[in-house]
């Protein structure tokens, strides 16, 4: 009986043990189980920018390397590189807020035919007369002669002149105001109007580069007038063209008027851009009694209208005449004005806005 209570006693024991081992198992088991699931969520997360990466993330596939453009995307690429225009660098980044002034009448950028004008305070009442004297630059005595005259008289180069810089700096030293003489094509065949002349039968890239390297002889002037042009300025697209470069230059028209179709007052009106006429050519003959005859219809036209134009060449009887008549007219209340002082009398808004007074 004794012996049999013993075996039933160690035979428990064994089972207690038994158990107990298999629940520390199981809980073993358990553990490491919830622990590798862990681990694999984990493996699916984004490391963050302190934490090194894994093994397991090393060995991802890295991005398959950019290769070459195909030869025509790289053609092309190299097209519009070439064709494109750079987009200017104060453009391309973003410029910081501004907050605009209540009022602001000063323009982006004041036009050359206003940043270029020679001064001029107007006497009020006296009517006003403005020389132009054209075809100034190629005969050099004969263009220092004008200059020497008293200012302020206008003085138009010729485009194919030599030692521009110089020339015009010494005309701007005496007060003078300059403008560019564009030679323009002629209706008569024999007459030459020089080199870059532009022609109807130009295309606009044509005259766009004429007109750039012409503009481009000299600086400080205030507008343009033609050099002949009896043909060129009946022309629409051709005085289309012009009115665009000088548009985008800030600069004004003369009309020479040696056409009496011109398109030059339509199309620069349609363009905006300021525009006067000539009303008197002041020696068709180069004599002393032409020079006079036609002085004498710029006063009349000035005492009846306020204003007039009179476009002369570097001729010897035009130079002679003016040294004389100039201080005369001064004397009897007539005034002697830059071009640009009747741009200003015609566009006063536009002379207003730029902050001149």
């Amino acid at each position: 009986m004794a012996r049999k209570r013993k075996d039933k006693i160690r035979i428990n024991r064994l089972v207690l043990a038994a158990g107990g081992g298999a629940f520390v198992l199981a809980v073993f088991g358990v553990g490491l189980w919830a622990g590798m699931q862990f681990g694999a969520e984990t493996l699916g997360e984004a490391p963050s920018e302190n934490v090194a990466p894994t093994r397991q993330m090393a060995a991802l596939p890295a991005p398959a390397p950019v290769g070459p453009k195909p030869r025509d995307q790289a053609a092309l690429d190299r097209l519009i590189a070439k064709v494109a225009e750079p987009v200017p660098e104060e453009v391309a980044k973003p410029a910081p807020a501004v907050i605009p002034p209540i009022v602001d009448l000063m323009p982006a950028k004041t036009p050359a035919w206003i940043r270029n004008a020679v001064a001029y305070r107007a006497e009020g009442g006296k009517p006003m007369i403005a020389l132009v004297i054209d075809d100034v630059g190629i005969d050099r005595k004969r263009s220092d002669a004008v200059v020497a005259l008293p200012a302020p008289l206008t003085l138009s180069f010729l485009t194919y002149g030599h030692d521009l810089d110089r020339q015009t700096a010494a005309a701007r030293a005496r007060g003078h105001e300059l403008m560019v003489h564009v030679p323009m094509q002629p209706k008569s065949a024999d007459a030459d109007p020089g080199p870059k002349v532009l022609r109807v039968r130009d295309t606009p890239v044509q005259l766009a580069e004429k007109l750039e390297w012409g503009l481009g002889r000299f600086n400080g002037y205030v507008g343009v007038n033609n050099h002949m042009g009896s043909r060129f300025t009946t022309d629409q697209t051709g005085m289309q063209a012009v009115m665009a470069a000088l548009g985008s230059r800030g600069l004004f028209f003369l009309d020479s008027v040696t056409a009496p179709d011109s398109a030059g007052v339509s199309t620069a009106r349609a363009a905006g851009v300021p525009v006067l006429t000539r009303d008197v050519f002041l020696d068709n003959e180069d004599t002393p009694e032409e020079v006079r005859y036609r002085l004498e219809q710029v006063e009349k036209i000035a005492l009846r209208t306020g204003t007039a134009i009179a476009i002369g060449h570097p001729h010897d009887a035009t130079i002679t005449v003016l040294r004389d008549w100039i201080p005369d007219a001064v004397s009897r209340g007539f005034a002697i004005v830059p071009v640009s002082a009747l741009v200003r009398k015609r566009y006063p808004a536009l002379w207003e806005q730029a902050g001149r007074s």
